[in-house]
């Protein structure tokens, strides 16, 4: 059976993207392996850290998500919640913890007067002023720590050519169907793209949901002033911070971001900002992607075709992509829900083709409700209209390749 050029070049993703859903699996497999068989620290003179929350508005789950970063099984740290505004509705919560843990233990900044287009920078630069330890955690909003969170991610710290240390994340307490596809971009890809990208040095990610690292590293790349305009702050922080001369450090150790969407147009403007995210900071991997989706490719093989060849090849690369998905969710995540949304997960991935041709074709950016324009370099420029209070915590980023 002779096959004609355009379904050759219709195969190649096919079989690329089958390829490297199997290589992701087994990354997993290996780093999972290596930090169960890393010893464990259990004992250390812990250092004092301060964990930065920035913070805008009320969100899902925004107490339990800001209430565990204030029981960590740690001897002593600080907790600071920053917001802009002093009317800014999540402020009474926030006294509420105050409250309840003390004001040794929790502090609360409030100050607007920064001036940075990325709007969570601008909140951190409020953040640090309040902040009393060396060791710094940057910790989202949306981000809900188990008790054992502090210890797992400051503990590479110890050794002083580590710049920055990040641990994964999985998204969680998706109630939607729309929320259960963001919850199959972040699980069932970025994270596998991360894991992938660590084990065999492809890149450095930096993940700025959840990122510890030194005061004097933020000062050595000029502070937190020098990233106020990069649409990918932790991408750019990385960056700088490897250029040092340092190095980086992810941990296996899982914490949830929680999923938070109203609306398809929401989810849509979220996931061409995923994709944007990428495109801006590696241009040439983000494009090279095109030959890892596999299913909508194989759905246009089947569709050229229409024939018993193009119906295997179809059913063939969405059963290697639920098999290796199902397996990185399951078992190395132990993602629960990822693994009941996995009839979801093709139509994510033919949606995802769509993502990829609008991040490279779209020069404005959505980011939680403010508009911006981007720069060759990837730095904002606010358009007419200024920032709405819910651009000031973006979803979490890295320096991987993007969702299929």
């Amino acid at each position: 059976m002779t096959l004609s050029f355009l379904e050759w070049v219709l195969l190649i993703p096919v079989i690329v993207g089958s390829t490297y859903a199997i290589l992701c699996l087994i990354s997993v497999i290996r780093f999972k392996a290596v930090s169960a068989a890393s010893p464990g620290r259990r004992s250390r003179s812990w250092p004092p850290v301060t964990i930065l929350k920035p913070i805008c508005g009320l969100e899902k789950n925004l107490r339990e998500n800001l209430r565990s970063a204030c029981v960590q099984d740690y001897p002593e740290y600080q907790v600071v919640f920053s917001v802009q505004v002093p009317d800014d509705p999540a402020i009474p919560l926030l006294k509420e913890l105050q409250s309840e843990f003390g004001a040794q233990k929790v502090s609360i900044a409030i100050d607007g007067s920064h001036t940075a287009p990325n709007g969570k920078i601008k909140n951190l630069l409020g953040a640090l002023l309040y902040a009393r330890y060396d060791t710094l955690v940057i910790s989202d909003s949306d981000i809900l720590l188990g008790p054992e969170y502090l210890k797992a991610i400051v503990a590479p710290l110890e050794d002083p050519t580590v710049g920055y240390v990040c641990t994964l994340y999985k998204a969680s307490h998706a109630g939607t169907w729309i929320e259960r596809l963001e919850l199959l971009t972040i699980n069932a890809d970025v994270m596998s793209n991360i894991v992938f990208a660590h084990m065999t040095g492809a890149s450095k990610p930096c993940m700025g949901s959840s990122t510890a690292l030194h005061r004097s590293t933020l000062k050595d790349i000029g502070g937190l002033e020098a990233l106020g305009e990069y649409l990918v702050e932790d991408y750019e922080m990385g960056r700088r911070i490897l250029k040092t001369g340092k190095k980086s450090a992810i941990v296996f150790h899982l914490i949830d971001t929680i999923v938070d969407l109203k609306t398809v147009r929401q989810w849509w403007t979220h996931q061409v900002y995923w994709d944007q995210n990428i495109w801006f900071v590696e241009p040439a991997n983000f494009f090279s992607t095109i030959v890892l989706r596999a299913i909508p490719f194989a759905l246009l093989f089947a569709g050229l075709r229409l024939d018993l060849l193009g119906a295997m090849v179809l059913v063939g690369a969405v059963l290697v992509r639920l098999a290796t998905a199902a397996a990185i969710l399951g078992w190395g995540f132990q993602d629960r829900e990822g693994v009941r949304s996995l009839a979801l997960l093709p139509i994510r991935d033919v949606a995802g083709l769509v993502f990829w041709f609008l991040a490279i074709t779209t020069r404005t950016v959505t980011w939680r409700g403010a508009k911006f324009n981007l720069t060759n370099d990837g730095r904002l420029v606010p358009k007419e209209g200024g920032q709405s209070c819910e651009s000031l915590s973006s979803p979490a980023t890295t320096s991987v390749s993007p969702s299929r």
